[in-house]
């Protein structure tokens, strides 16, 4: 049966990466909530799309800290903004989460300033407490481990301080990198996904290294041989999958699914969400003209019942609720 991932938590309805999403991802009927993994100064890894902070925390307002706004290369590209390493999490724990997108989510911005950054210390604590897993993202991991800070080593002593460190374990371990998946292979049973872009751009690490190889590439029958000698599973955007054509509606599907499949590979695909700007024409709902057309809701379930009947062996949903019920529905006889 495919698993649902709550898309950086419950992120339709709560701001992204709190436990306040994590908390309403797990009544919702998630299987694993996701968090992508930064690094504070003092080594303590917290749960953060980005570790740049100004987008979803209020840290603009805090005078404090208007000393440490700089500029910064990350990978590759310049980046201005507060930084979650240059930050002791005693100092983050001073600030407070807000939704990224209040236009589009307005709902979600009524819970700005309610929560804090959470520790992955919580998060696992969180999960154990209520019987599901985690599907944590290593972010920026050629970036962290230069800066003396590595986020793999700590990530697998907490989870095996808290007994997960075997296959069997609910964890799966993502990356947009290669060398760190092929690094982790080789010391823990953990299941690791290679995430895979959507275009033809280059892993950040495969870059640094002179590597040609792009993310088309690593979609083929040989890249996905080459995946399958370190990693459980790949993570690909819907439209590898199901491409969508120039009018938004969807072509005919790849064979990627059945090819993964043949080796072994599972295929988790992202990402879910309700808005009709998100989901390709053939889902779409209501009215273009209609000036909150963009915004409201498509018909989701459709979407996800056709991505559950390609087979794909997980789904990664903003609103992880609309995914289980609708994967129940179709797998109740299983």
């Amino acid at each position: 049966m495919p698993i649902v991932v709550a898309h950086r938590g419950a992120s339709a309805f709560r701001p992204e990466h709190t436990l306040l999403a994590y908390e309403t991802a797990i009544r919702l009927g998630a299987d694993y909530i996701e968090p992508d993994l930064v690094s504070t100064k003092d080594h303590v890894l917290v749960s953060r799309h980005e570790n740049e902070l100004s987008a979803t925390t209020d840290i603009a307002a805090h005078s404090e800290f208007a000393g440490r706004k700089t500029t910064k290369v990350i990978n590759g590209g310049r980046v201005t903004g507060w930084f979650t390493e240059d930050f002791t999490l005693d100092e983050l724990r001073t600030l407070r989460a807000r939704e990224r997108y209040p236009r589009r989510r307005p709902g979600n911005a009524v819970y700005d300033g309610q929560a804090q950054i959470p520790t992955l210390e919580e998060i696992i604590q969180l999960a154990q407490k209520h019987g599901v897993g985690i599907y944590p993202e290593i972010k920026y991991p050629s970036y962290f481990a230069s800066i003396g800070l590595p986020i793999e080593g700590p990530l697998l002593e907490t989870l095996r301080r808290h007994g997960w460190d075997d296959a069997c374990a609910p964890v799966f371990i993502q990356s947009f990198e290669t060398g760190n998946l092929r690094a982790l292979r080789s010391v823990t049973r953990l299941r690791l996904v290679q995430l895979i872009g959507s275009g033809g751009g280059v892993p950040y690490d495969l870059a640094k290294d002179g590597d040609s190889r792009t993310c088309d590439d690593l979609v083929t029958p040989e890249g996905l041989r080459q995946i399958a000698r370190y990693a459980d599973g790949i993570g690909v955007t819907t439209t590898r999958v199901v491409p969508v054509g120039s009018d938004g509606r969807l072509k005919p599907p790849t064979s990627l699914v059945r090819n993964a499949h043949d080796l072994g590979l599972q295929v988790h695909v992202s990402t879910i969400r309700d808005e009709n700007a998100r989901l390709p024409a053939d889902y779409r709902r209501g009215d273009p003209a209609d000036p909150a057309y963009p915004h409201a809701a498509g018909d989701v379930a459709g979407w996800l019942e056709r991505l559950y009947g390609l087979q794909v062996d997980g789904v990664l949903a903003d609103d992880p609720g609309i995914a289980r019920t609708t994967r129940d529905r179709l797998f109740s006889g299983d």
